[in-house]
């Protein structure tokens, strides 16, 4: 019987290796792209200066042919700190074929939003806080007057093609590594 107790401790010391080695390999990434963003968008840099969080989602999937889908896991920053981990997904339904990765960092500007994130059961772009995807022309005229919205996001990195016309919804939910 205690070579029984032993073993599931052992499991569940290797399940926690494993969760742990997840979450580092997320936590890698994500430094990855956020260093990839600040370099092509210097102005993300000073946005990060005034965010209250960053949820950054450094390889997003997207595949479809009729029917599509897309999947991708993150970390929320606040500061140099890993506040949480997410994943994130979206179905989509219309005129659409090929297969697509890219990032995704979304900025968190106010408490807010920040709470509706991380108490919500699940946080559906769209609903809730106003997000605004930002585009090489938004990101120059950002400054700190101009910063009203509750949610700045920057899709980039983008490999592969998608190509089409779809109803989709996305929907971000804290996970653990």
């Amino acid at each position: 019987m205690l070579v029984g107790c032993e073993s599931t401790g052992g499991k569940q010391a290797s399940m926690d290796s494993q969760q742990s080695s997840v979450a580092a390999e997320i936590d890698r990434e994500v430094d990855i792209a956020l260093a990839q963003l600040f370099q092509t968008t210097p102005e993300a840099r000073d946005l990060a200066a005034r965010a209250k969080g960053i949820l950054v989602f450094p390889h997003i999937l997207k595949a479809g042919f009729i029917a599509g889908a897309q999947y991708g896991k993150g970390a929320m920053r606040k500061g140099r700190t890993t506040a949480g981990y997410y994943n994130i997904v979206a179905a989509s339904y219309g005129l659409q074929a090929g297969v697509q990765s890219f990032s995704y960092a979304m900025f968190f500007m106010n408490d807010e939003a920040l709470n509706y994130l991380e108490n919500s059961s699940g946080f559906e772009v769209g609903i809730g806080p106003s997000v605004v995807v930002v585009d090489a022309g938004v990101a120059r005229t950002l400054t700190s007057t101009t910063l009203k919205d509750d949610v700045y996001a920057f899709i980039y990195g983008q490999h592969g093609l998608m190509a089409g016309l779809g109803l989709q919804g996305s929907k971000i939910t804290r996970i653990n590594p």
